[in-house]
Formats: structure tokens, C-alpha cells, sequence
């Protein structure tokens, strides 16, 4: 995969693309990028890249021509056309299964956008997705893409090592993720539960299955108003609601 990051803050990748899960992901070939400054492609003589909006108002918006000039630039060199990200506050909320459909792509583009909001014509012409990471503003796009991109190329093959990782995930089944222990089996007097310590994995299978559920159930129930259920999650779901 390769990723095109617009933004006019680069800098501000460098310490989430240049460690951990993301310098291996480009150690192993899993993905590469590239920093695109639009501003680079304004032609105006001031290389202002934003203006004020027409009918009034606060704030500065985004002026449609470095952006049109900067991804037609990317895609006459790419081999087909890309899969262009917008961050924005009005986009569809970032979920587990949209990064699923974004690391099937061979090539994204992120626009990271400041001041105001854009130019409509950018949304309307060039964008094929418009996501938002929750119902608040930040300063920029650059920490939205960031969070996106670390979601998407975590799932590349090889990226994570253990190829079970990603798929027990939150989310990932529709689920919030069970609980997890590790050594020592009793810390201060916790002790972690008989069944992991049994090395029966069927049972062990059915408790993380049943906690998921749980903890699904009692913090994102609405999770479950859409999941099609078995009949022994039904009949868990019975005894919690009873209970």
C-alpha cells in the first residue's frame, strides 16, 4: 500500500509513522508514504493556500486550487485512481470496519485540512470518503489521519506478527474485546480465573466468547441491536437482563 498524506504540518507524522507497529509495517514493505505539502501548489503570489468566505462569516476556508492541483498530480502517476480520505467533522464516524475496507486499497490519499472548512468543490469533485473520528472539532485533519492510517495498516498482512491479533480486536466480531491476564497467576491476591489456567481451549474458547459478550452488553450495548444472535448468547443476554 502506498499512502499520499496533503497537509502543510508534515512534521507532524514523524513520531507516529517513524516507530513502533508503523517504522515495521515500512521495514517490512507492508506500506510506504509520502508527505504532499499543498501549499507548494498554490499559484497564487503569496502561496496563501485559504481566503475568506464568500456571504460572510469566521474563519478561513480552504481554497480549491492547491488541493485540485496537488491530487491531480497524484494521480497522473498513479497506476489507478486512488481512494481520497477527507478528515472532517461531517464525515462517517471511523469504525473498525471502515479501516477493514481501507486495507484492502492499494493506494489512499488523506487530505488534512486547517481554518474553517473547504472549499465545496474539493468535497464535491475529488473525495471518495469523508470520515470523522467523533461528534468534536480539532485543530486539523493531521491527528485524524493519523489515527486512520494507524488503524488501516495495522491490518496489512504481516504488519502484526500474529495474524490471530487483529481479528480478536474489539470490534473487529462485532464485540468488545474479552478481559486478558498474564503471569503471575495470583498478583496481591487477584487471582487470574481456573479456566485459563486449565488448558482446556474449548473452555477457555466459550469464557473469553461469554466475557466479550458481557462487556459488550454492560458498555456498548447498542452494539447488539443489530447482531444476529445464537441461542446461548440469547440466553445469556436473558440472564444479564434479569439479573
Amino acid at each position: 500500500m502506498h499512502i499520499d498524506i496533503l497537509t502543510l504540518f508534515p512534521e507532524m507524522f514523524d513520531g507516529v509513522l517513524q516507530n513502533s507497529i508503523m517504522k515495521r509495517a515500512q521495514e517490512q514493505n507492508a506500506f510506504s508514504y509520502r508527505y504532499v505539502n499543498f501549499r507548494d501548489y498554490t499559484t497564487n503570489k503569496h502561496n496563501k493556500v485559504d481566503d475568506y468566505p464568500y456571504g460572510g462569516g469566521a474563519g478561513l476556508v480552504l481554497s480549491p486550487q492547491p488541493i485540485f492541483d496537488s491530487i491531480q498530480t497524484i494521480q497522473d502517476k498513479a497506476e489507478k485512481p486512488p481512494r481520497v480520505v477527507l478528515l472532517c467533522p461531517q464525515g462517517e464516524p471511523h469504525s473498525q470496519q471502515k479501516a477493514e475496507e481501507l486495507a484492502k486499497e492499494d493506494h489512499l490519499v488523506f487530505i488534512c485540512g486547517h481554518y474553517e472548512g473547504y472549499d465545496e468543490r474539493i468535497r464535491q469533485e475529488l473525495v471518495t470518503d469523508e470520515i470523522s473520528l467523533g461528534d468534536y472539532v480539532l485543530t486539523g485533519g493531521e491527528l485524524g489521519a493519523m489515527v486512520v492510517i494507524d488503524s488501516v495498516v495495522r491490518l496489512l498482512p504481516g504488519v502484526l506478527g500474529n495474524e490471530q491479533s487483529a481479528p480478536m480486536d474489539s470490534f473487529s466480531n462485532g464485540l468488545l474485546e474479552h478481559p486478558h491476564y498474564t503471569r503471575p497467576a495470583d498478583f496481591r491476591g487477584r487471582k487470574v480465573p481456573d479456566v485459563l489456567l486449565s488448558g482446556n481451549h474449548a473452555k477457555i474458547d466459550e469464557w473469553r466468547h461469554f466475557q466479550s459478550l458481557k462487556r459488550t452488553f454492560e458498555r456498548r450495548p447498542e452494539l447488539l441491536e443489530d447482531r444476529e444472535l445464537s441461542d446461548k448468547e440469547k440466553s445469556w443476554l436473558e440472564e444479564w437482563k434479569n439479573s
